[in-house]
């Protein structure tokens, strides 16, 4: 910064000017150093537009950081919910699924044992038809041989 350099100049010339004995005063050039108090003062008013546009500017990304950071915060917590919506609908099916093959496996069971009644049924029909034919067999057998 200018400014400091211009400070450190005064600083120099009081330290480079004539003491005066028994005080603490020294002896200095008065034009050099209002020379560069003038110069200060025009340099001055530049020097603080820069800073305040320094920290306005600051101020903005700071802000424009902020928003920034709380798209991406929103952004994420909708992909979450997203997902997490996702996997209620993947539990839901699984559940769903689960209860279809229960279901299924349920009434082919019943089908199986409904096939099995069946047939036993069947064969125990055919059983007793035999079972009258063996009879009338033994019975006709007994007639020709005349008993």
């Amino acid at each position: 910064m200018d400014i400091l350099m211009l400070i450190d100049e005064i600083e120099d010339i009081v330290e480079a000017g004539t003491s005066v004995p028994f005080s603490g005063k020294v002896m200095i050039d008065k034009e050099e150093v209002l020379e560069i108090i003038k110069e200060i003062r025009i340099k001055l008013p530049d020097e603080i537009k820069q800073a305040a546009w320094i920290k306005e500017e600051r101020q903005r990304i700071l802000a424009q950081a902020q928003k920034d950071a709380d798209t991406m915060l929103k952004e994420a917590e909708y992909k979450l919910e997203e997902l997490i919506e996702e996997q209620e609908v993947i539990k839901l099916a699984n559940a769903r699924a689960e209860e279809i093959i229960n279901k299924a496996q349920s009434n082919a069971k019943d089908i199986r044992l409904g096939a099995l009644d069946y047939a036993d049924s069947i064969l125990e029909e055919t059983q007793e038809n035999l079972k009258k034919l063996i009879q009338v067999l033994n019975d006709n057998r007994k007639e020709l041989k005349g008993n």
